[in-house]
C-alpha cells in the first residue's frame, strides 16, 4: 500500500547528496523547512512556467503543511526534472514512474553560482521524515505561553506551527479558567499536534480487527493475537519505531513526544490495559493504528471492564481521523455495550465507516440479507437520515472464497477494498485540514462549555443556600442547558450530553467557577474569525 509522496529509498544517494545542498541553500532560516518565499525564489532558477510550478509544490505538499520537508523537497526536485524533459504533471505520476532513482536532478538557472558563492557553515541536517525538526521552538510554548506570544503569527513556518501558538495564547487560558479538561477533554500538548493521523478499529469480538491490521501491514506486529475467541484484551496503538517492541501504558502515557498523556485521566486500571506496539514499516510512517479490544454482550461485560470504556474510545475518536466499525456475517446484533461505544462517537460521523467483514463466508443471496439486516441495526443506533458507507469484503490475506461469493461476489469484494484503500490513502493528505477541524470543533466546544459555567455560577445565590440551590441546578441541567441556548443563539446541537456534565458537575463546588470573561470569548472569537483564516492565506499554495 503506497501512501505519500516518492520516497527518499526511490532518489540515489548521490543525488541525495545533491539535493541536501540545495536544500540547506534554500532554506533560508536554517528550520529545516522550505516555505512558500523560500520555494519561490528557489523554483525560479528552473524556470518553468507558473502553473507548472503551481502544479510541483500541489504534488510535492501533497499533506496541505504548508512547507516542504526534505523528503518532499526531493519530490519537487524529482518533479520539476520531469517537467523539464516535457513530461505532462498528474496526479498519478508518483506512483506510475519506476525509474526516480535514475532521473537527474534538475537544470537550475545560476545555482552553482550562488553554492559557491555562498560558502555558509552546513546546517543541521533535517530529518528525513518530512516533519517538523525536534528542537521545534513551539515545544516550549506549552511550558511558557511567553515564549509564545513572543512570537508573532506571520514569523510562524507551518499551518500546525501557527495552531499550536493560537492554542498556547487564546484558546488554553479559556479552557482552563471553565476547567474544560475535566469535562470534555484534556488539555492539548506540543505532542497532540504533532502526531502522525490514526485509524481505529472497533467492533465485536472476532470480527477481524487484528487481522485487518496485519492484512494492511501484510506482517503481523508485537502482541498481535488472533482467535476466535476474545483474544485482544487491552487497546493496542500501532505505530513506527525503531525497532520491534511493545511499550506498556503507564510507561507511554508519560512520554512527553507520545500524544496519550490525555489518558492517565483513566487511570492505572486503564492504562494496564493499554499498550504500544512499535515496528519499522512504511506505511506506520504516515498512519497509527489503534486496535481496541472485542466489544461482548451481556451485563458482566459492563460490570466487569475496571474503567470507563466507552470514555476512552471517546478520547481515541477525538484523536482520530477515521474510524472502522467492523462487523461480520455471524455477528449483527449490536449489544447494549456496543451501542453505548457508537454513541460515544457522537460529534464525530464524518468519521465513521462502516466494515462488513469476512463477506465470503456467506453466498450472494445470504449477503444481500445480511447487508439488509445490518443497514436496519444501524439505523437505530446510528441517528442520521443519511445511510452511512459501507465496505463490503474479506480484509484477510487467505484467497477470496469463491465457492460461497461466486464470481460476482470476487469482483464486489475487489472493487470494495480498493475504495477502502483509497480511503486510507488519503488520510494522510487530509491530516492538516483535519487538524484544523478538529481544532475549530474544539474552540466551539470550549465556548459553549464557558457560556454554561458562568450561566450556572450566575444562578447560585450570594450568601444562603447554595448547596440547595446547586442540587436543583443539577436536576434540571437541561432547561439551564436551553436558557444558555437561548440567550446565547448558539445551536442546540452543539451542546455536549448531559448527563455527562450532570455526573462531573456533582462532585464540584458550582460557586467556585469564574463569571463570564467577555475578553477571552472575544479573544476565541478574533481566533475563529480572523487569525485561523488569515493562518491558512498564509500556507496556501505560493504560486495561487
Amino acid at each position: 500500500m503506497d501512501i505519500g509522496s516518492a520516497p527518499i529509498s526511490r532518489c540515489s544517494i548521490e543525488h541525495q547528496k545533491i539535493y541536501q545542498d540545495w536544500f540547506s541553500f534554500a532554506d533560508s532560516d536554517g528550520d529545516g523547512r522550505i516555505t512558500g518565499g523560500d520555494a519561490i525564489k528557489f523554483f525560479s532558477m528552473s524556470n518553468l512556467p507558473r502553473q507548472d510550478l503551481k502544479q510541483v509544490w500541489a504534488m510535492a505538499d501533497s499533506k496541505r503543511q504548508g512547507f516542504l520537508g526534505f523528503r518532499e523537497f526531493i519530490t519537487a526536485m524529482q518533479l520539476i526534472s520531469l517537467a523539464q524533459t516535457g513530461t505532462t504533471l498528474t496526479s498519478d505520476i508518483l506512483s506510475n514512474q519506476d525509474d526516480f532513482e535514475y532521473l537527474h536532478p534538475p537544470a537550475m538557472e545560476g545555482l552553482d553560482v550562488h553554492l559557491a558563492k555562498k560558502k555558509h557553515t552546513p546546517k543541521s541536517e533535517p530529518e528525513q521524515n518530512g516533519t517538523q525538526l525536534q528542537s521545534s521552538p513551539s515545544a516550549s510554548w506549552f511550558s511558557s505561553s511567553k515564549s509564545a506570544s513572543k512570537v508573532s503569527l506571520n514569523s510562524v513556518t507551518s499551518i500546525v506551527d501557527g495552531l499550536k501558538k493560537l492554542y498556547v495564547q487564546k484558546l488554553k487560558p479559556l479552557e482552563v479558567t471553565y476547567r474544560f479538561n475535566d469535562f470534555i477533554s484534556p488539555l492539548l500538548a506540543n505532542s497532540d499536534f504533532d502526531a502522525k493521523p490514526m485509524v481505529m478499529l472497533l467492533g465485536q469480538y472476532s470480527t477481524g480487527k487484528t487481522t485487518f491490521i496485519k492484512h494492511l501491514l501484510r506482517t503481523s506486529y508485537p502482541g498481535a493475537h488472533i482467535g476466535p475467541e476474545p483474544t485482544t484484551d487491552r487497546f493496542v496503538v500501532v505505530m513506527n519505531g525503531p525497532d520491534e517492541r511493545s511499550i506498556p501504558g503507564n510507561t507511554i502515557a508519560v512520554q512527553a513526544d507520545m500524544p496519550f498523556s490525555g489518558l492517565t485521566t483513566f487511570g492505572t486500571a486503564f492504562l494496564s490495559k493499554f499498550e504500544c506496539s512499535q515496528m519499522q514499516h512504511p506505511l506506520l510512517e504516515h498512519i497509527t493504528f489503534v486496535d481496541t479490544p472485542g466489544v461482548l454482550s451481556g451485563e458482566k461485560q459492563r460490570t466487569q471492564r475496571s474503567y470507563d470504556f466507552t470514555g476512552v474510545t471517546s478520547w481515541f475518536a477525538a484523536k482520530c481521523d477515521l474510524i472502522l466499525l467492523l462487523f461480520d456475517p455471524h455477528k449483527l446484533d449490536i449489544s447494549d455495550e456496543f451501542k453505548r461505544v457508537i454513541g460515544s462517537l457522537r460529534g464525530h460521523d464524518d468519521k465513521i465507516r462502516v466494515v462488513l467483514n469476512k463477506a465470503d463466508q456467506v453466498d450472494t443471496q445470504q449477503l444481500m440479507r445480511v447487508y439488509g439486516a445490518l443497514m436496519w441495526s444501524l439505523g437505530k443506533v446510528l441517528n442520521t437520515p443519511e445511510v452511512n458507507r459501507v465496505y463490503i469484503g474479506s480484509f484477510n490475506d487467505k484467497p477470496i472464497n469463491e465457492a460461497a461469493a461466486g464470481p460476482i461476489g470476487k469482483a464486489l469484494f475487489e472493487k470494495e477494498q480498493e475504495d477502502l484503500l483509497t480511503d486510507l490513502k488519503d488520510i494522510p493528505k487530509k491530516a492538516c485540514d483535519r487538524r484544523i477541524n478538529e481544532f475549530v470543533k474544539r474552540a466551539r466546544a470550549a465556548k459553549i462549555h464557558a457560556y454554561i459555567m458562568s450561566h450556572l455560577k450566575q444562578e447560585m445565590p450570594v450568601m444562603m443556600g447554595k448547596a440547595k440551590a446547586q442540587q436543583r441546578l443539577i436536576d434540571n441541567l437541561e432547561d439551564e442547558f436551553a436558557k444558555v441556548q437561548r440567550e446565547q443563539h448558539l445551536p442546540p446541537g452543539d451542546f455536549p450530553s448531559v448527563e455527562h456534565y450532570r455526573e462531573v458537575l456533582s462532585g464540584y463546588n458550582i460557586d467556585k467557577f469564574e463569571k463570564l470573561k467577555p475578553k477571552m470569548i472575544q479573544s476565541v472569537d478574533d481566533m475563529l474569525g480572523y487569525d485561523i483564516p488569515d493562518l491558512l492565506k498564509n500556507f496556501r499554495n505560493p504560486y495561487d
